[in-house]
């Protein structure tokens, strides 16, 4: 029996959906999580950069180096678990450790991740989270005043998570060390795999909150461009029923315009993408989180309605008036080449009139000339032929004034039959 032969990739597929496993984390315990992202497009990131500078740290700890073209990597640093993975655009770096420190969000627990280290990243840190996790008090005032006392009030976001397995808690601000902060409170008897989980979704979704908003800024340097371009497509697209300047020149304007358009599609088409992309994700992320309301606080769904849906509105409108305005340019320039081309298809058959009328008068020039050649020809043929009948006409008894007045009908018309013989030829 002949074996079965797999596909090439048929393993790799298949632990591609194990590759990056959530951690798990006993409670009580901190996250210390860095996101980097290099300022270049992800075609051109290299990701050898990023290997380098995880395996530096790496040294630090002697901990072992990931494999050739990893995209993950775990190892112990310290007293922390390091988990690494490297995504299209961005590298990520999480840090989790047992126990917690007598002071919440303590600054110094982002030293698993050194300043001069961080400082030598191919890149920039885009996030940069301390999460602490501990057990659920017994009593839930202890965790509003505690909410209270580490977070911003007016943007606090709070929900009861996973069926109420946890408390989540946030202010999506960054603190004067430089870092954002969320605490979770977790029931007692909840696994540490799903504790890894929740760590893991609250990491995801602000790194990819981070991630789509960049579309955000980049929505508004094109907005200011648009602008600019905006009026002059309009006046272009309103005077195409107008003769006051030539089609050329107006076709050339319009392609001008056109041809930035398309620039600019190339240039922003990959971020706005992404940032699709990543929206969806974060909207994902949150739905999973199975939230309810905790003492009338706002939750990370409602809080991304508020502050962060309108951006990536913003974003998808820009994309579209880009689009909207290729469109326009480009049926713009096909109306204007249509005139262009009916306008020299006019000239086209004026020219070819006036050739007609100018062939016309060749041809009666050249029938005139044709008659006229006749009568110099046959002139020329009579004296020749009076030379051969002049010596028959005196034997005849006539002059040779008279032979030659017989003869010249006959010449002449001979000619002219011989020339009229040669033209229906040549027709």
């Amino acid at each position: 029996m002949t074996p079965a032969v797999d596909h090439p990739l048929r393993y790799q597929l298949t632990n591609e959906l194990h590759a990056r496993p959530f951690p798990v984390l006993e409670v009580p315990c901190k996250c210390v999580f860095l996101a980097v992202k290099e300022p270049v497009d992800a075609a051109n990131r290299d990701r050898e950069l990023d290997r380098a500078h995880l395996i530096d740290l790496l040294d630090r700890h002697g901990a072992t180096h990931p494999q050739q073209g990893a995209t993950h990597h775990g190892a112990a640093i310290g007293r922390h678990e390091l988990k690494w993975e490297s995504h299209t655009e961005f590298v990520t770096y999480s840090a989790f450790g047992k126990g917690l420190g007598a002071r919440a969000f303590d600054p110094a627990e982002a030293e698993v991740f050194p300043e001069d280290w961080v400082a030598r990243a191919p890149g920039r840190r885009l996030v940069s989270l301390l999460i602490r996790v501990e057990p659920m008090p017994a009593d839930e005032t202890e965790i509003v005043r505690k909410l209270d006392d580490w977070f911003v009030p007016e943007s606090l976001v709070c929900s009861r998570i996973i069926d109420g397995a946890a408390i989540a808690a946030g202010d999506f601000r960054i603190d004067p060390a430089g870092h954002m902060r969320f605490a979770v409170f977790v029931q007692p008897g909840t696994g540490a795999r799903r504790v890894g989980r929740i760590v893991q979704r609250l990491c995801e979704i602000e790194t990819y909150r981070a991630m789509s908003m960049l579309g955000l800024f980049r929505s508004r340097a094109l907005t200011q461009r648009l602008n600019a371009l905006d009026p002059k497509l309009t006046a272009l697209v309103g005077a195409l029923d107008t003769p006051a300047q030539s089609a050329e020149a107006t076709l050339h304007e319009l392609l001008t315009i056109s041809s930035e358009l398309e620039s600019l599609a190339v240039k922003f088409f990959f971020r706005f993408g992404a940032t699709v992309a990543y929206e969806a994700i974060v909207t994902q992320r949150i739905e999973v989180l199975r939230e309810t309301r905790v003492e009338g606080r706002q939750t990370f769904a409602e809080f991304m309605m508020r502050r962060y849906d309108p951006a990536m509105r913003t974003v998808k409108s820009s994309e579209q008036r880009l689009r909207s305005m290729a469109e326009r340019a480009q049926r713009a320039a096909e109306l204007l080449r249509t005139r262009v081309d009916v306008g020299r298809s006019r000239e086209n058959q004026a020219l070819l009139a006036s050739m007609d009328r100018r062939a016309d008068l060749q041809l009666r020039l050249q029938h005139t000339v044709e008659g006229l050649s006749v009568v110099a020809i046959s002139y020329y043929a009579v004296g020749l032929a009076g030379y051969v009948v002049a010596p028959l006409a005196e034997g005849a008894g006539l002059s040779k004034g008279a032979a030659m007045a017989i003869l010249t009908p006959a010449v002449m018309l001979g000619v002219w039959w011989a020339v009229r013989r040669i033209r229906r030829h040549f027709h």
